[in-house]
């Protein structure tokens, strides 16, 4: 939940602040400067709790921290592919793939009842899996919506 709230406080301060500047109404670029920050959110998660992150791959894919710190890196290029036009498009593509593709990790940390931030498998369940899949399908359209 708290990336959403990140996602939506910064599009809309951002939004506020472009629209005080000059007088216009710059929502695709609020958006997009929205979604990086909640990127940038998500990535420092991946550095500072790689070890509860790490229990949401399944024990059998090897090099789980090496992948739960790459794909904060690419939260990071992604972040800052969105804020330029040239590259928005193919960055928005990529993203959503990446979303497809991560998707599995949180099915699989809900049914382990994994929480991340303390590297244990007391977490909400499958009740937040529920939410997530909401969530993730919004960061989704999101995307694709505000990128073209």
């Amino acid at each position: 939940m708290k990336p959403f709230l990140v996602l939506l406080s910064f599009t809309l301060i951002t939004l506020i602040g472009v629209w005080l500047s000059s007088g216009a109404w710059h929502l695709r670029f609020a958006a997009n400067v929205g979604m990086s920050v909640m990127l940038l959110f998500t990535a420092l998660g991946h550095f500072v709790f790689w070890k509860g992150m790490s229990l949401m791959l399944p024990p059998f894919i090897p090099f789980r921290k090496v992948i739960v710190w790459a794909t904060g890196v690419l939260e990071i290029a992604a972040a800052m592919g969105l804020l330029f036009p040239t590259f928005r498009h193919t960055t928005a593509v990529w993203l959503i793939i990446f979303f497809i593709l991560i998707f599995p990790a949180n099915v699989y940390a809900a049914l382990q009842r994994v929480d991340y931030q303390k590297a244990t498998y007391t977490g909400p369940g499958t009740d937040y899996l529920w939410l997530r899949t909401a969530l993730q399908f919004f960061f989704i359209v999101w995307v694709w919506f505000f990128s073209w």
